[in-house]
């Protein structure tokens, strides 16, 4: 070995320092999770298991006071009837409140669409298939307009939707003049306007198409926002608009997309809801904006945007489903279903606020 070899072998000076120090690779927790806290990391990184757990547990408690009749598959099939409309505007309401908005106008925009869907067919004599493409073009430029307020102009969700509720409203009574389309009319003239209120019997279920219309949307939506690049986008505007638009999101052309595809589901609604009632009324629908909210904070979906699952607020819209049939079924008062309701909105925001903690 030669001299300059050896010294190689030799640890140089700065090394020295390194002997018998610990090589053992950092750890940033602490301490040992607590049973709350597994709970709490589970929920959060399980947003429908929430409303899941309270769909499961109000199902049993009412089966228990109830009977066997509140488990007939006609009456589970009477709670998804209900909830069609609900759900199908609720899906819309979701993806505006992922991106941390809101939309009041949404059963507005709905009426409105399901109005010239019944005008455009009965007074200017248009072919229906082709009236109701008109439905949804209006559905989808009052999204726009939404969207267009809110990522260009900058201006609030709440206060836009607020106001294009109060416009869209105004013009669906202006343009209607407040007339109801018959269920006879339509029966006979424009059947396709009233398909989504079609029956489909399995036994003694009995199914309507806009069950099953709420049922693909909801699927549909779930595997695009949890296995696309649109839909993590979405989660990621909501979760932070500045980090989204620095890693390449176009932030404004995501809102817009997004308030435009709630608006042609409000018209998918829409038309949903002359097959739930059988005629096309300009007063209809009038609490699908709340309605829609409710089924959302219920489902576990945060109001600050960024968590949640589509999963979730069709939960939450079948645990109010539940609640109202069951009271009904038990002879309450239907003041009890709302105050149990309320309740429930509170608990479920208490709770989220409970498991963002953990993001915290």
């Amino acid at each position: 070995m030669t001299d300059a070899s050896a010294h190689r072998a030799q640890p140089q000076e700065f090394e020295k320092v390194l002997t018998g120090s610990d090589a053992s690779v950092a750890r940033f927790d602490t301490h040992e999770r607590s049973g709350i806290e597994k709970v709490q990391h589970f929920l959060h990184s399980s947003p429908a298991a929430v409303p899941l757990i309270v769909l499961i547990a109000s199902l049993l408690v009412f089966a228990f006071v109830i009977g066997g009749k509140f488990f007939s598959a006609f009456s589970l099939t009477l709670i998804l009837q209900q909830v069609a409309i609900v759900g199908i505007i609720g899906a819309a309401q979701t993806l505006v409140i992922l991106t941390a908005g809101i939309d009041l106008s949404v059963g507005a925009i709905m009426v409105l669409s399901s109005v010239v869907m019944g005008q455009f067919t009965f007074r200017y004599g248009l072919p229906a298939p082709l009236a109701i493409l008109c439905g949804f073009a209006v559905g989808a430029a009052c999204g726009f307009l939404n969207g267009w307020l809110v990522a260009r102009m900058k201006l609030p969700p709440f206060i836009v939707t607020l106001g294009t509720w109060q416009i869209v409203l105004a013009a669906n009574f202006l343009y209607s003049a407040n007339e109801t389309i018959r269920a006879q009319d339509i029966e006979t003239q424009a059947p396709i306007l009233q398909f989504f209120g079609q029956n489909l019997r399995l036994g003694n279920a009995v199914f309507t198409y806009g069950v099953i219309a709420m049922v693909l949307l909801v699927v549909l939506l779930w595997y695009v926002l949890n296995h696309t690049a649109w839909g993590r986008h979405v989660y990621a505007v909501g979760d932070d608009p500045d980090a989204a638009e620095l890693s390449g999101v176009n932030v404004g052309r995501m809102l817009i997309s997004v308030y435009v595809l709630a608006g042609l589901i409000c018209a998918l609604a829409g038309w949903a809801l002359i097959g739930r009632i059988g005629s096309v009324s300009p007063t209809s629908g009038q609490f699908a904006n709340i309605e829609s909210i409710t089924a959302v904070v219920i489902g576990g979906i945060s109001l600050f945007g960024g968590r949640g699952s589509i999963l979730g607020m069709l939960f939450g819209a079948l645990i109010v489903g539940v609640f109202s049939l069951a009271l009904r079924l038990i002879g309450t008062d239907p003041q009890w279903t709302y105050l149990l309701i309320g309740v429930l909105i509170i608990v479920a925001v208490a709770v989220d606020q409970w498991i963002r903690k953990v993001a915290g």
